[in-house]
């Protein structure tokens, strides 16, 4: 592997313009290609961001020869046909989150890349986030005790959609769970391990995807999560490691970024006044998965220690569950 990373960018939306604009600031990664459905839609996103190569189909970009890595930036619902893509053209991936709509989906990618012996990342930010990394060494050292619960909310009003709208269509995967309950079941997941039990309600959409879902994870040690996701309301978007000791707060309420990208933590033990400890972010928050992702491919990993198959494919199982206590259905769930 070349010291400088090249890297392909798998569709041209919003997401992959802001990881286009974090990859040029970032040491050892470079954009040399960028593949969509349409040539012209390729031309203009390779004007807009000084990219070398446009193709006018996945397919080239995949073939690409130029090309370590490709970023799969588009609308989750085409996440396992891109990735699959990919690995089978020989190209390491880092997809955008979720991996795929369910696990079964998730199970065959991470197949496909373990037998062909690729790369394969989520691009779960929040887990290569310099205060969540703090958060965890934290909670190692004991500093809040036993961790017993998980507090966290992803809330936004998005206004009147029409029925057409991503987020209102359950072929693409639509509703809150997907596009915003993955960030705390996954931070859940990170300080609790899977859960044993999961419950969940939710109110719905003329389409049967949910718009409010509130979600309670049990663990056999009598640990619990406490989550809730929305498309119809905003809320703080904070999240609390409860422990025996203290608690650990990531996000400050109601503002950007809140606690899936937060630029530091609160830590309160006892009766101590609480500290604050800032850990901030490079760039728009792309820049340290970018860079977790370059740093696996020169050490010749398949998958990162800190986004590993294994999470993945938990949290996914958890999010399935959630859907059926819920009753929310995609068309790929029978894949």
């Amino acid at each position: 592997m070349s010291e400088t990373i090249r890297w392909g960018i798998l569709a041209t939306g919003w997401i992959a313009d802001q990881f286009a604009r974090d990859l040029a600031r970032t040491d050892g990664a470079e954009a040399v290609a960028v593949g969509s459905r349409t040539e012209e839609g390729a031309a203009g996103f390779a004007g807009r961001h000084g990219i070398a190569r446009a193709h006018g189909s996945w397919a080239e970009l995949a073939a690409d020869p130029g090309v370590d890595i490709v970023y799969v930036a588009t609308p989750h619902s085409a996440h396992h046909e891109a990735t699959a893509a990919c690995l089978a053209a020989g190209k390491a991936v880092l997809c955008e989150k979720p991996l795929t709509l369910n696990a079964g989906q998730a199970r065959d990618l991470v197949d496909r890349a373990r037998d062909g012996g690729r790369f394969l990342m989520e691009a779960m930010w929040m887990f290569t986030n310099p205060a969540v990394r703090r958060a965890l060494e934290l909670v190692k050292d004991g500093a809040i005790g036993d961790v017993r619960q998980v507090q966290a909310d992803f809330g936004f009003a998005a206004g009147p959609l029409h029925p057409g709208h991503r987020l209102r269509d359950p072929r693409q995967g639509g509703g809150a769970l997907l596009d915003l309950g993955v960030y705390p079941v996954s931070l859940a997941h990170l300080f609790l391990g899977a859960p044993d039990t999961v419950q969940a309600n939710a109110s719905l959409t003329p389409e049967g995807v949910d718009a409010t879902t509130g979600i309670l994870l049990g663990h056999e040690n009598g640990a619990v999560a406490a989550l809730t996701c929305s498309i119809e309301s905003l809320s703080p978007c904070v999240a609390v490691i409860g422990g025996t000791e203290g608690t650990i707060t990531l996000g400050t309420p109601f503002a950007a970024g809140g606690f899936y990208r937060p630029d530091g933590l609160t830590l309160h033990r006892g009766d101590a006044e609480p500290e604050r400890i800032d850990v901030p972010f490079e760039g728009l928050g792309y820049v340290h998965e970018i860079e977790e992702a370059g740093r696996c491919l020169r050490a010749g990993l398949l998958e990162s220690p800190l986004v590993p198959w294994q999470s993945t494919l938990d949290v996914l199982t958890t999010l399935d569950t959630v859907r059926d206590r819920i009753g929310v259905h995609y068309g790929a769930d029978t894949v």
